[in-house]
């Protein structure tokens, strides 16, 4: 059984992974549960991770990702999409298992070529190949589909050069959301959505990179990032 505040965390990380696809800094999570210090959040999240809630993944930062959720929280929805049939790997016995031996289902989505961390690149237009991706990333009812990052300028927010992220298609955005922005039907970027007046801010997380703004008729948003799959 998890305390208030455990509780309190978990469902913060996890509402911060849905929207943003990473996970929030101990600064967020401190300030969110109202702690004087990020050692109260470091007890928090070793209690979660000794419980099989969260684990802690080396060398890459906010390096945390949830494993489970109790029933309290509702659990994580597996993934229900139209438009394409992506291929379930159940796997039975043999199918790989979180930290609560309960198994892990993945969904294979089309990885639709590259989409610029940087100086925005030709738009994205056909699938290239497949990722398999935990149904825990996906929410029921929505299309997803997956991108390959090239360049850093979201490095900050810790997507690196390399990284896959997943996307929920969506034309619609709130400020701060990151999502592929299609510039003048031509050029695709992945970059923090900022509106203001009648132009959109798309903000890098790179202090190297300058944010672009652009007329609000000229930029369509094509999805909103929801997960990250790193390869070491």
């Amino acid at each position: 059984m998890l305390t208030k505040k455990q509780l309190d965390l978990l469902q913060f990380i996890n509402k911060r992974i849905q929207r943003d696809g990473v996970p929030p800094s101990f600064d967020e999570m401190k300030d969110a549960l109202d702690l004087r210090s990020k050692s109260g959040i470091h007890r928090l999240i070793t209690a979660l991770e000794e419980r099989g809630f969260i684990r802690r993944l080396a060398h890459k930062a906010r390096a945390l990702e949830i494993v489970k959720l109790p029933e309290s929280l509702g659990g994580v929805p597996a993934a229900s999409m139209a438009g394409f049939e992506p291929r379930v790997i159940d796997g039975g016995a043999n199918a790989p298992r979180g930290t609560d031996g309960a198994p892990i289902y993945v969904t294979e989505l089309p990885v639709m070529g590259q989409i610029a961390a940087g100086v925005p690149i030709e738009a994205i237009s056909h699938a290239s190949h497949n990722v398999a991706v935990p149904g825990q990333m996906l929410r029921q009812g929505a299309d997803h589909y997956a991108l390959e990052v090239k360049g850093d300028s979201m490095i900050e927010a810790g997507i690196n050069d390399g990284d896959v992220v997943v996307i929920r298609e969506t034309n619609v955005a709130e400020n701060g959301d990151i999502v592929v922005a299609l510039i003048e039907d031509q050029e695709a970027t992945l970059k923090r959505y900022r509106r203001s007046g009648g132009a959109i801010a798309l903000e890098p997380a790179n202090p190297a990179y300058e944010t672009r703004v652009v007329p609000e008729d000229k930029v369509k948003v094509q999805g909103r990032l929801v997960g990250l799959i790193r390869t070491y």
